[in-house]
């Protein structure tokens, strides 16, 4: 439930960054914005060229600000399967 919120304000800033910094003659749409901003939130990279240095600028700190979200999201994800797991090691101590 966190990761899917997290996930998704990450998609949002992601969606109209792109929109408000792509502004050329020919705007993309927000359907454009949000498919590339999911495919750089998911690892897979760019889909669309950008031409504005602004663009550049947003796309290039956007790329970072996601590596680190989607670390954190699989983080959230595996916690309770490793906590499990190292609980299922754990050795009493003073028996022998």
């Amino acid at each position: 439930m966190l990761t899917m919120f997290v996930l998704s304000i990450c998609l949002v800033i992601g969606t109209f960054g792109y929109y408000l910094t792509l502004k050329t003659d020919t705007p993309y749409g927000l359907l454009d914005c949000f498919h590339n901003a999911s495919m750089i939130l998911s690892g897979m990279g760019p889909v669309m060229g950008i031409e504005t240095t602004s663009g550049k600028w947003f796309s290039s700190f956007y790329a970072l600000f996601s590596g680190i979200i989607f670390i954190t999201n699989i983080g959230l994800v595996l916690a309770p399967a490793i906590h499990r797991f190292f609980h299922k090691l754990h050795l009493e101590e003073g028996k022998n």
